[in-house]
């Protein structure tokens, strides 16, 4: 169906893609594997339109193509599911699905009753629970990544390039995905399927194709290898996961949350956060699971300071009452927040590395008002090192880094403030199994060092494998907590699921 040959691409002088070699059959879902920086993204974006500037061929359908941008890709019949999302905050989910291709009616007029009804069918067949009128920027970013996937549906193409698409949605939505997937192959279609997440490949892909370094090392039928196989094709070396977390952490009481509630902006009587409330112990992993939409982020963001009108509650650290009314105060009182969204609230992509990391910490870096360049360039270089974020140079921008590179300039960022408490959110979304192992022995590296820290996570063996105590959410309020030796997935996923009335 799809075949790149000799594709080679270069951004600033860096080779991301090397002479690049993949064939795509159809009726076959081929995984793309491979770490952070290995060019997964930068070819699909070639092979889809995004980036028109490359050395290569590309044959589809028998024919040479070069697109020029994304429609006309679409057009062709080959559409992508981008890891970093490409929606306007302030449209409606319908008028976001169909921008660019409106339908219109008889005289000519946009048909928005049409995009409407298609939308709401298209949302049903992916079970989202929302009207087609909801704006993007009142969605959870696990919510706008279905919306992608419907983007994509939408399009009758031959070609469906999938990167990273659960990497935010809940297991339900992944199942619903995942039969929607096997649908479209039994049609003949073809699947690229890019994750991290290895399990889910072995439940649907027939096929993978690893690639390292902006090189494709190797091909083969899934059911011809295993999962310690797989990481070690990636990688090319042997990695340990980090195991079950059993620290001895002291009593001492850093933070605590007392009665923390936070009112829905549309219905006032709603609780998005209902009461909740918890301690967290100096040197403390704490792990917070809970299924999409049960509050975990909010509360986060409430802690620190966000949303204030519409909070009550109390936050104190080390017996003392805080009065946070912004993100900036809490980093004063050395509380500081990881976003989930990285690329919205993480960063500014347009800067390069060394500014985004020191903009937390200017006056680290200032001297008589004026920033001085050699401090700022040793700060970012620190932590380039420590994180072992792949880049050319502290100057690079930090758009051109690959998503996990980019998470890792976010914990820099934070980490800069020398925080005492690190509120961490999805802190492994998007990021493979070699770069995740490094985030986890740098969180058990800060706690061991006295940081406590609360980790979110859609994915319950990394809470598992990390927390030294579990906090289980759902539907806004805090209904589980388990030391790490009690917590298992049945009963963290129990205390999860909604109770049905």
């Amino acid at each position: 169906m799809l075949e790149a040959l000799n594709i080679t691409k270069k951004f600033a002088g860096v080779t991301a893609l090397n002479a690049v070699n993949l064939r795509l059959m159809p009726g076959k879902v081929t995984a793309i594997i491979g770490e952070n920086g290995a060019g997964k993204s930068t070819l699909m974006k070639i092979l889809s339109g995004v980036y028109p500037d490359y050395e290569g061929k590309i044959v589809y359908k028998g024919q040479e193509v070069h697109f020029a941008n994304p429609r006309e890709a679409q057009h062709g019949g080959i559409a992508i599911i981008h890891q970093e999302l490409n929606l306007i905050p302030d449209l409606s989910i319908f008028e976001n699905i169909y921008l660019g291709r409106e339908l219109t009616d008889q005289w000519g007029f946009v048909d928005r009753k049409a995009m409407r009804s298609n939308t709401q069918q298209l949302l049903e067949r992916l079970k989202l629970n929302v009207s087609p009128n909801s704006l993007i920027n009142e969605l959870k970013v696990g919510q706008q990544q279905v919306v992608e996937i419907a983007k994509a549906l939408l399009t009758d193409a031959d070609v469906l390039i999938m990167d990273e698409p659960t990497s935010a949605i809940s297991e339900q939505e992944v199942d619903v995905l995942f039969g929607i997937i096997e649908a479209l192959r039994d049609e003949g279609k073809t699947i690229v399927y890019i994750s991290h997440k290895l399990d889910e490949l072995f439940k649907i892909a027939d096929a993978y194709i690893v690639m390292r370094d902006g090189c494709v090392m190797e091909s083969g039928e899934m059911g011809d290898v295993d999962h310690d196989g797989l990481i070690n094709k990636m990688v090319g070396r042997e990695i340990q996961l980090l195991g079950q977390a059993h620290r001895a952490v002291g009593e001492e009481v850093l933070l605590s949350v007392e009665g923390m509630s936070l009112q829905d902006t549309r219905i006032k009587q709603n609780l998005i956060v209902d009461h909740v409330s918890f301690q967290l112990r100096r040197g403390e992993i704490l792990g917070l699971f809970g299924l999409m939409g049960a509050g975990r982020t909010e509360l986060l963001e409430t802690i620190v300071g966000m949303h204030h009108a519409r909070r009550s509650g109390t936050v104190w650290m080390e017996e003392r009452t805080l009065h946070l009314k912004s993100p900036q105060q809490a980093i004063r009182e050395g509380i500081v927040l990881v976003p989930e969204d990285r690329k919205k609230n993480g960063l500014v992509l347009n800067l390069d590395i060394k500014t985004n990391v020191s903009l937390s910490r200017l006056s680290e870096v200032t001297e008589l008002g004026f920033i001085n360049r050699k401090k700022d360039l040793e700060l970012a270089r620190q932590y380039v090192d420590s994180l072992k974020i792949k880049c050319s140079s502290p100057m690079q921008q930090t758009k051109n880094l690959s998503g996990g590179n980019q998470q890792k300039v976010v914990l820099a960022r934070c980490l800069v403030t020398k925080p005492r408490v690190l509120l961490l959110d999805e802190p492994t979304r998007g990021i493979d199994p070699h770069a995740k192992n490094e985030i986890y022995k740098l969180i058990v590296s800060l706690a061991e060092k006295g940081m406590s820290i609360v980790v979110v996570s859609s994915e319950l063996p990394e809470i598992l494998g990390l927390s030294d105590r579990v906090m289980v959410m759902c539907e806004g309020k805090l209904t589980a907590t388990f030391q790490a030796h009690e917590a298992n997935e049945d009963n963290v996923l129990r205390a999860a699921i909604p109770k049905t009335i």
